[in-house]
């Protein structure tokens, strides 16, 4: 049994038995004691005062006497204004270590038949472009937070919903046929999500063209500036034969579907690349062009329940006034669909496909009103989950400026931003001298390991709430709170541990009651055991930044101690054995950290 949960059931005992009263376990608090007063950990009494109805100097006194007289964990105690501060038993401590060794997930729990399911959906990308920036912080923080909840007891379904049709699909269509001389992936050498971009930029390029002649021809006309450009935009010649093209389209035309599954497959293989390098996967691949007509259904379906209302131009909406919201248009007056209708369509074909318990979105905070909206609508249509689903909101990321140059000038490419984190790592590494004995292919691998490591830490560190600045060479950087120190000190570890191996040293699975544990090794080892905390922290508040800085907090406790007590020159046989015991244990605990960061942590370095 852990030690928190030795000391709050006998606290419970002991207010039963000086008491008179059971009480529930959620008033027992217990914390780190202040590193300015004696003790390991600190039993907050004021809850307990009406029960005790006596001072809390006393009340604190009589619970700690008790405690340790009857709780093998507690060694002794004192009592400051009312604040229980435990010492505890260094038995305790080693019975704590000997519990992190035997399991190799200690910290974590592992989903049943019977765990809630959850869904998380991220990435949503459009398939006019190659993945950026952006979505890059997306992919991280959704696939950090499907392994967060599933490391607190859930099974976790990852899903993708793809943008793959509307205007600016046709967008990249059209510029393809009139400019692209059947340019292909294989014949041009580029990865086909960059290739159909070229085709949206060159739409957007000559389109632009055109509006700029209109509006010159209508301004010489006499219109003003501001008519003569929003005639000209809708006049254009490509947009009218775009908007031509997406009607063809919904009809079924054959020669555009053709034409949109052929340039679509040349996307997906791109985005499978960037996905792979990302270390990204899905359980479950949506597409709007299969779910935005079920929304519609749903709608007619909710309409016919009274839910919604049908105005005198035919056009359908939600009334959200009761909930301090406006009114919310679910489909326009010709019948067709909004994003929001396309969204309740998708929770339609997911809920069917699936058992769902939570469903958590990926996306940026400027769609906070659309969740909200969305929220509503789903509990109204009958999804258990609709009133708690969960938007996790995150804020922009940005490069400084002139620090990476984007393919399009006004984005970073996503596989430009890898390529060069991974350039930027060997390139490190190689002036730090950390390459030294390794063949090229493991210098590319570690180098890759860095590289990505850097990204998603430096990405993942911060509140997925506030907007952040990316700063690629500050990322990289084997000091301080980045991916690479923490990366670095993993390395360290198992370079330590191979040591004692090739001296054939026998780490024992179990070190004895009475092994001797300083100051600093206790500290380290009640930093270990907060891994489950961390993780159950992390799990309640969506916030992987909460995981990676326990990992800093970690690697930082274990360094310290290393740089004042040796491992392999420790003073005894006993000593050498314990301090292996506890290093082994902070790898692990980093090792698996990291991992629900989506990070790799090299055996060397």
């Amino acid at each position: 049994m852990k030690i928190e949960e030795q000391i709050t059931s006998a606290a419970l005992a002991a207010i039963k038995e000086l008491y008179g009263a059971e009480v529930p376990t959620q008033m027992i608090q217990l914390q780190k004691t202040r590193s300015d007063f004696e003790g390991n950990l600190t039993l907050v009494t004021f809850p307990l005062l009406k029960t005790s109805r006596k001072k809390p100097e006393i009340t604190a006194q009589e619970i700690g006497e008790y405690l340790k007289q009857n709780c093998k964990a507690v060694a002794d105690f004192n009592v400051v204004k009312g604040f229980l501060n435990l010492m505890i038993a260094q038995s305790a401590w080693t019975e704590l270590l000997n519990d992190m060794n035997a399991d190799k997930h200690f910290g974590e729990k592992q989903p049943t038949e019977n765990s809630p399911l959850v869904m998380v959906e991220y990435s949503s990308p459009n398939t006019n472009k190659p993945l950026h920036l952006g979505h890059v912080r997306n992919n991280l923080l959704g696939g950090s937070l499907a392994r967060i909840m599933e490391a607190n007891g859930n099974k976790v379904v990852k899903t993708n919903i793809v943008n793959d049709r509307g205007i600016h699909i046709c967008k990249s269509m059209l510029a393809w046929q009139k400019w692209g001389n059947g340019e292909t992936p294989e014949s041009s050498g580029k990865k086909g999500d960059h290739l159909i971009g070229d085709y949206y930029v060159a739409f957007d390029k000559h389109y632009r063209e055109e509006v700029a002649q209109l509006k010159a021809q209508y301004v010489a006309e006499g219109m003003n500036d501001e008519e003569a450009e929003k005639k000209a935009k809708e006049e254009a010649p490509l947009i009218k034969e775009a908007h031509g093209m997406l009607v063809e389209w919904e009809q079924n035309d054959p020669e555009v579907r053709a034409l949109w599954k052929k340039m679509n497959s040349w996307v997906y293989a791109g985005f499978d690349e960037t996905y792979k390098a990302l270390g990204v996967s899905f359980d479950k691949i949506y597409y709007e062009s299969e779910t935005y007509l079920k929304g519609k259904a749903k709608v007619e379906e909710g309409l016919a329940k009274g839910l919604f209302e049908r105005h005198e131009d035919n056009s359908v909406w939600a009334d959200l006034t009761q909930e301090g919201l406006d009114q919310k248009l679910l489909l326009r007056s010709d019948g067709t669909s909004v994003y929001m209708t396309q969204d309740i369509g998708t929770a339609e074909m997911r809920f069917k496909d699936y058992p769902i318990d939570k469903m958590i979105y990926v996306v940026g905070n400027e769609q906070n009103y659309h969740f909200q909206v969305l929220s509503i609508l789903l509990d109204r249509l009958g999804f258990k989950w609709g009133k708690e689903l969960v938007h996790f909101s995150y804020g922009m990321v940005e490069l400084p400026n002139g620090k990476m140059k984007s393919r399009e000038g006004t984005v970073v490419d996503a596989d430009d931003l890898i390529a060069a984190m991974i350039a930027e790592a060997r390139k490190k590494s190689d002036e730090l001298g950390k390459f030294k004995d390794m063949t090229e292919e493991e210098k590319q691998d570690i180098a890759r390991m860095v590289g990505l490591g850097a990204l998603k830490y430096f990405i993942l560190k911060v509140d997925a709430r506030k907007n952040m600045l990316f700063n690629p060479e500050e990322s990289i950087d084997f000091n301080g709170n980045t991916g690479p120190f923490i990366q670095y000190t993993h390395a360290r570890i198992r370079s330590i541990m191979r040591k004692a191996q090739a001296e054939g040293i026998a780490i024992p699975a179990t070190l004895a009651d009475d092994a001797p544990l300083n100051e600093k090794e206790i500290q380290l080892i009640q930093k270990m055991n907060d891994y489950g905390l961390a993780v159950a922290q992390a799990g309640t508040d969506y916030s992987p930044s909460g995981i990676a800085n326990y990992c800093y907090e970690l690697t930082k406790e274990f360094n310290q101690w290393y740089h004042d007590y040796s491992i392999l020159n420790a003073e005894s046989e006993m000593l050498k054995t314990i301090r292996l015991v506890i290093a082994q244990n902070v790898a692990k605990i980093l090792k698996n950290g990291m991992a629900l960061l989506g990070i790799e942590v090299p055996e060397r370095m």
